[in-house]
Order: structure tokens, then C-alpha cells, then sequence
């Protein structure tokens, strides 16, 4: 007999976003109901929990190893991390293969759904390539325009490109790939891609780390490694208006789409009327190689 999955929800009232009065109980009705979309998108992903006890404005903090107490019927599997501080040890990371599982991890204080872009099959193997776009302040329109940038040279390479907001300041626009290539290899694209884009659209295109130094929307190819991990689809982020990272198709990102539009109530409505948009990303994945290739020759 299958084993029974309850989460108690303990603080409904509890505010999480202060200057919304959005409340833990909020946050668990919405993912209650897009359970079943985001599930898909965090399946046997190592997932690790970003806790705000304290609400968004409050100190956060991530936890890797699944904490005691964890339901038994939240799988979980063994992965060796190297953390900055040195040395490396052995961590159990839950895995979110349920509804269930993400409503204890939002009972548990979690907001957005933090996942490995592999799987635990093939953990060195990761599904897509992510272009992180981060805008300067008040840069949205430019990253627009970055995005649409990505998405046709992806498209001249032969690798279809999707799109959503992060949810917090940015956008990701994600390639999904057969499960072939490694984490070196995904990040040698974006890295070639990006500065491809920085060469061609200087001034709004940038490579460079360094704030101070910047000019343009940083394409950030260095999230592209092992072990990193992308808030995902669907995910509520810990800003202002509790907004949602939403898929959007390409048509739909014009000048004046801001993150904040896509708000909880927002993306259920646009489930309801449009399916999943990132369907594609777990079920249209193309081969990197030969599209590295025609990159690799425009890049010299």
C-alpha cells in the first residue's frame, strides 16, 4: 500500500512579504496548485532549500543536507559537494518528486524552488544550456532586447531557445539539450556565445563580472557549472509583489513586460490558458555538438 503524503501547514498567517501582506498560507495555496506543473521541471533534480524563516526581508539561509524530520516519502540521493570554504563532504539532497514535496518545503519556510540543471541518472549531465541575463538598475527594456539577441543567434546555430523572467531582476533564456554534453562543455558554449554577442553588440552586451566595470546587460555564462543551481520554473521569487518566474513565448516579451507583471494569481491564469510554455524544455532536447561546431566557426 502506497504510503500516505500529508503536509501540515503550520503559521498560515504568518507574513512573508511585508509590503504585500502575502502569507505563508498564500505561497502554499499556489503551490498547491501548480503542482502539477512545476513537478515536471524539479523531478530527480538535487534540490536545495532556501529557507526565509523570518519572511523575504528577514536573514535567509540554504541548506543542502535534507534536514531530520523529512517525511520518508522525499527521496533523496548522495552527491560529494566541494563548498568555498575547502575540502568536500557528502550530502543528501532531497529530491522533489512530488506535490507533496513542495508544499513541506514551502511548510519549511522555502519560497522559490531551487534545482541542479541535471538529473540524478546522469548528474554530470546537464539538460540545457542557461543564459542568465542581469540587467544594469533600471535596465529591463535592454535585457529585452538581449534576450530576442540570444534567441536568434540560438536559433542560428540550430538549438531552439525558451524563455522566462527569473522572477527577481533578470531573465533566463534556456536551450535544452540532450543529455550528452558535460558541464565544461555547456559552459564553453554559453561562454563563446556570450562574448560572440558582447563582440557584436558592444555596449549592450557584457561579459564582465565586475559591476563598476560593466556597460550593458551582463550575460553571465559562469552559471553554467556542476553543482549550480537555477530557481525554477514556476517558482515564486523573494521580492516585492511575490512575483513568479513565467515562461513567456517570444512574441510575448515586448519593451514593456516587467517581471513584477507575473504574479501568483498571473501565472495560473496563463497555465490555464496557454499549458506549460517550458513543456518543450524537458521534451524537445537537441544534440550541443553541432551547434557548438557552427558557433565555434562564427566565434573565430
Amino acid at each position: 500500500m502506497a504510503e500516505t503524503k500529508t503536509v501540515k501547514l503550520t503559521s498560515p498567517d504568518r507574513v512573508l512579504f511585508p509590503e504585500d501582506g502575502v502569507t505563508k498560507g498564500d505561497v502554499f495555496d499556489y503551490y498547491r496548485r501548480v503542482g502539477p506543473t512545476i513537478v515536471p521541471h524539479l523531478r530527480d533534480r538535487p534540490f536545495t532549500m532556501k529557507r526565509y524563516p523570518h519572511g523575504i526581508t528577514g536573514e535567509a539561509f540554504f541548506q543542502k543536507q535534507a534536514p531530520r524530520g523529512m517525511p520518508d516519502w522525499i527521496p533523496t540521493r548522495q552527491f560529494r559537494t566541494w563548498p568555498r570554504e575547502g575540502g568536500s563532504r557528502l550530502v543528501d539532497f532531497p529530491l522533489m518528486n512530488s506535490a507533496e514535496a513542495v508544499l513541506w518545503m514551502v511548510q519549511m519556510n522555502c519560497v522559490d524552488m531551487n534545482a541542479w540543471y541535471s538529473r540524478v541518472d546522469k548528474p554530470d549531465r546537464p539538460d540545457f544550456v542557461l543564459f542568465d541575463l542581469d540587467p544594469p538598475e533600471d535596465g529591463f527594456p535592454l535585457a529585452i532586447e538581449v534576450a530576442h539577441l540570444i534567441h536568434e543567434l540560438l536559433d542560428g546555430l540550430g538549438l531552439p531557445g525558451y524563455v522566462k523572467t527569473s522572477g527577481a531582476d533578470g531573465i533566463h533564456v534556456v536551450a535544452p539539450i540532450t543529455r550528452r554534453s558535460t558541464f565544461q562543455q555547456t559552459y564553453e558554449f554559453a561562454e563563446r556565445a556570450s562574448r560572440l554577442l558582447e563582440r557584436r553588440h558592444p555596449g549592450k552586451v557584457t561579459t564582465e563580472w565586475l559591476k563598476k566595470k560593466r556597460e550593458g546587460v551582463l550575460v553571465d555564462h559562469r552559471q553554467n557549472g556542476h553543482g549550480k543551481t537555477i530557481a525554477s520554473v514556476y517558482s515564486v521569487r523573494p521580492k516585492p509583489g511575490a512575483p513568479v518566474s513565467t515562461p513567456l513565448r517570444w512574441d510575448e516579451l515586448t519593451k514593456d513586460v516587467r517581471p513584477r507583471d507575473f504574479t501568483m494569481e498571473a501565472a495560473l491564469a496563463r497555465i490555464e490558458r496557454h499549458g506549460d510554455l517550458f513543456a518543450p524544455v524537458l521534451e524537445e532536447p537537441r544534440p550541443l555538438a553541432p551547434a557548438a561546431k557552427v558557433l565555434s566557426a562564427l566565434y573565430d
